[in-house]
């Protein structure tokens, strides 16, 4: 990425002089980098700023695009908050939007969403992996059934990038939004996957100078598109060997916790999940005073974008965990540069102080003696 910050500072639109030209290469060398990830084309790729932009432009480009015949879109509860949060924009404007629950795995139930679809859907949404419980939909059963109904298939697949192997067309998916921060590529630059045939169009959130086939106007970041395609040729190289080496982790994590504490509950699909990500419920425990005596692992509760609210993540509730378990919820990353002896300090700092909180709950006390805290009729003073 240096050189496209100092030396070679040219603007890859430029097509009159050298300097545009070396950074029209590299972007476009890059481009290729991260369609080979996804098995797609080139041509297929469009930059933004990353998938939060990307979502943006799926949900209410195709749905605008096509606003005099497709009035619906079919998206799941636990969706990322700008997929949420664009939906809600569209239903300001008049759109309808099916909200699907989840099972308490937090998968799809494929019949209700066969079962949603409707003459006017213009649209499904569906996250790849979830960002805060780590589950992987089932997206070519998914893919088969818009393909069948011929509706457009949407995927947030941020947190699946180099993580997953990902074949846009196994999975028949029309628009997919990538992001380069979360596979150890620089922030501020992200990618939306555009399906070329059976073509599928949006109308650009962003107008200007036509950038980007007119869908993101806006000057092209040449050194953090660099940055961005040098990381997905990483990640297809790493991959598998990112996979054994994390899964091993998570396994060490979890069964080092369980076997030293009890009400240990993990959230979400068990078999259908991305190694990463662990999420843990740790019961009679209050969750933000456990991530207090976290202090020394980087851990959180819900996602970091919605980790300034104290409400308990709308991602656990929607898999039916009540709202005691839900607010003490810890999600662990585990990556590629994580380490056993990091795993290790871990486990101990986490057993450590659960067992010292659960010491100081009156609640773990009635438990331990046998008594039934849900039977309680607490009173009220």
């Amino acid at each position: 990425m240096l050189p496209y910050h100092l030396s070679r500072f040219g603007n890859p639109h430029s097509r009159t002089h050298l300097y545009g030209w070396e950074s029209d290469q590299a972007v476009e060398a890059a481009r290729a980098q991260i369609a080979t990830l996804i098995k797609a084309s080139p041509k297929e790729i469009i930059f933004t700023s990353g998938a939060t932009e990307s979502n943006n432009i799926s949900v209410k480009g195709v749905l605008h695009f096509y606003r005099d015949k497709k009035r619906h879109v079919i998206t799941t509860q636990t969706e990322h908050k700008c997929v949420l949060d664009s939906c809600r924009h569209l239903q300001q404007e008049g759109f309808d939007v099916t909200y699907l629950p989840v099972e308490s795995d937090g998968l799809v139930d494929l019949e209700k969403l066969r079962a949603a679809i409707r003459p006017d859907t213009g649209l499904v949404s569906i996250m790849m992996v979830n960002n805060e419980i780590g589950v992987i939909q089932p997206m070519e059963e998914i893919g088969k059934i818009c393909k069948e109904y011929n509706v457009p298939f949407h995927t947030d697949a941020a947190q699946a990038l180099g993580k997953i192997p990902i074949d846009v067309d196994k999975m028949n998916i029309s628009l997919m939004s990538i992001s380069g921060h979360k596979i150890y590529g620089p922030k501020g630059i992200g990618a939306l996957y555009m399906r070329r045939r059976p073509r599928i169009r949006v109308e650009p959130q962003m107008n200007g100078g036509g950038q980007e086939r007119g869908i993101r106007s806006g000057t092209v970041p040449t050194p953090l598109v660099v940055g961005f395609g040098t990381a997905c040729e990483l990640a297809m190289k790493e991959m598998e060997y990112d996979e054994k080496w994390i899964k091993g982790l998570n396994e060490r994590l979890l069964n080092g916790i369980r076997s030293k504490i009890d009400g240990v509950v993990v959230n979400g699909s068990v078999e259908r999940r991305y190694a990463g990500n662990l999420n843990i419920s740790f019961a009679y425990v209050e969750g933000e005073s456990l991530l207090m005596g976290l202090k020394e692992v980087a851990v959180s509760s819900g996602s970091a974008c919605t980790s300034a609210s104290l409400e308990p993540s709308y991602v656990l509730r929607a898999l039916g965990v009540e709202e005691d378990m839900a607010h003490t919820s810890i999600r662990y990353g585990i990556g590629r540069f994580t380490t056993e002896e990091e795993i290790d300090h871990a486990v101990d700092l986490t057993v450590k102080q659960v067992e010292k909180l659960r010491e100081m709950s009156p609640l773990y006390e009635m438990v331990k003696e046998g008594i039934d805290i849900k039977s309680i009729q607490w009173s009220q003073h």
